[in-house]
């Protein structure tokens, strides 16, 4: 007899996750919007983005990500500011009312963290499998054992 557990179902406006987090759905789930709604309420709560790491399969699923992400920010950033100026957020958008829930002076450091992010935006490490092994690498210089001129190829019958 097995006693498997049925995944709970992932809230973005639940307790922000901590360490490592797995988003694994069928496609048209909403992964994407789930992960920008992460990002966004983690730099909203002082992570800055810099620190945020989100990785993905393919080039085509990254391109996504970072313009979904971007737009994510920015949304949240003109967002909070109508709600700094009396407008309440649509209460469709759950992640930006959490975002506007709180003291005016909260809400604001939230939506400057989230204009220095939108301004910052290639800071963001929003990559490929791939590329993110690249980019370790690449860090690690000589103590990252790589012959010279070496290349990465995403697809082996390259």
């Amino acid at each position: 007899m097995s006693s498997a557990v049925e995944p709970a179902a992932f809230d973005v406006c639940g307790p922000l996750p901590e360490g490592v987090t797995v988003l694994e759905a069928s496609a048209g789930t909403g992964k994407t919007f789930t992960i920008a709604g992460l990002a966004a309420r983690y730099v909203a709560a002082g992570i800055p983005l810099d620190q945020v790491l989100v990785v993905t399969f393919t080039r085509m699923a990254t391109a996504e990500l970072r313009d979904r992400v971007r737009e994510r920010l920015v949304a949240a950033e003109h967002g909070l500011d109508r709600a700094l100026a009396g407008t309440p957020p649509d209460s469709a958008d759950r992640v930006l009312a959490l975002l506007a829930d709180g003291s005016r002076e909260e809400v604001e450091v939230r939506r400057r963290r989230l204009a220095a992010a939108v301004a910052d935006f290639d800071a963001a490490t929003i990559v490929t499998t791939h590329g993110f092994c690249q980019e370790i690498l690449g860090g690690l210089g000589i103590a990252g054992d790589l012959e010279p001129g070496i290349e990465f190829a995403e697809d082996l019958r390259d």
